[in-house]
């Protein structure tokens, strides 16, 4: 049977605060654009609304002096995006083209043409796979275990409390020095005997006397209850095998991100970790109507705030692109 053939103006690839944000400004443009999300997947780690779906308090984002559950601020930005027109459609990309415009994009059921397209399909927290680190009836994600200091280092489930953060390299690094902000005490676990972070990071935290060092040490576990979260984090040591328990109340994952680019690789230009490459102040990117939002193309802030906005600067550059 014959593939449904769609053909917008602007189509858009991702439903975080970026995605949303260019549905909001490319809808009040009157360029009824499509918005494409992969269906939620627990195994492909895939959720409708991006990574702040599965995020509790956000109190950093402005506009809510109370602060706002993360879900809770995602169905506000839809309904938005819905206001002005945007087209919802859940479906797997399973291939693009981009060699010439309209862009091609195949989904098992239909064939989309794009004049311009939008990319903000984020980027994927590296996580461990350990025991007690995802959200599920047995893990504490969302209830003391985090990959975003930033997000959650302030709230008061971690003020004044002994905090666990796991890798070695400049992500670590930033993560635990942020945290001593809030924090009692900060225990940073390095499976090897010296970090990767760049010099300046590892010296910063050196000197934090906050700061402590496990060496050698592998995370086999985390710990706890549902009522309390996170209790402590069971450790191995990778040289002798010796296991130990490290009594925590929050346990941060920071062995880096991984951007959503799997689909685009071979026809976009990405620094070599993958993260897709804009011009200047600009979003876009190598390929003349392809443009790029959010953190898919941000390995330094990664905050909702800043990928709504380079969201609205995706949108406002594809309706310049398109002569509106």
């Amino acid at each position: 049977m014959a593939k449904e053939e769609l053909r917008r103006q602007v189509v858009i690839i991702g439903s975080g605060p970026a995605g949303l944000t260019a549905g909001i400004y490319s809808g009040r443009a009157n360029l009824a654009p499509l918005l494409v999300d992969a269906p939620a997947d627990t195994e492909k780690q895939t959720t409708p609304g991006g990574q702040l779906m599965i995020t509790t308090d956000v109190e950093n984002y402005p506009g809510f002096s109370e602060g706002i559950q993360g879900p809770d601020l995602m169905v506000e930005f839809r309904k938005q995006a819905e206001r002005f027109g945007t087209e919802f459609l859940e479906e797997w990309i399973t291939k693009v083209d981009l060699q010439e415009r309209p862009f091609t994009l195949h989904t098992d059921e239909k064939i989309i043409k794009a004049e311009t397209l939008i990319i903000a399909s984020g980027a994927s927290a590296k996580w461990l796979g350990i025991p007690g680190e995802a959200k599920t009836p047995i893990g504490f994600g969302g209830n003391g275990v985090s990959a975003c200091a930033t997000c959650d280092g302030p709230l008061p489930a971690f003020r004044n409390k002994h905090l666990a953060v796991i890798g070695g390299g400049d992500t670590a690094m930033e993560e635990a020095t942020f945290l001593t902000r809030y924090a009692k005490r900060v225990f940073v676990i390095h499976r090897r005997d010296k970090l990767r972070a760049s010099k300046i990071m590892q010296e910063k935290a050196f000197r934090n006397d906050k700061i402590e060092f496990i060496w050698n040490t592998d995370v086999a576990a985390i710990i706890g209850t549902l009522e309390q979260g996170v209790t402590g984090v069971d450790l191995r040591n990778v040289e002798t095998g010796a296991e130990s328990v490290l009594n925590c109340d929050g346990v941060f994952v920071a062995i880096g991100h991984k951007p959503n680019t799997d689909l685009f690789k071979g026809q976009i230009e990405m620094d070599p970790v993958g993260y897709i490459l804009t011009s200047g102040h600009s979003t876009g990117t190598n390929i003349p109507g392809v443009f790029a939002c959010g953190d898919v193309q941000d390995s330094v802030y990664r905050q909702a705030v800043t990928a709504a906005g380079t969201g609205c600067m995706a949108a406002i550059d594809a309706e310049r692109f398109l002569g509106h």
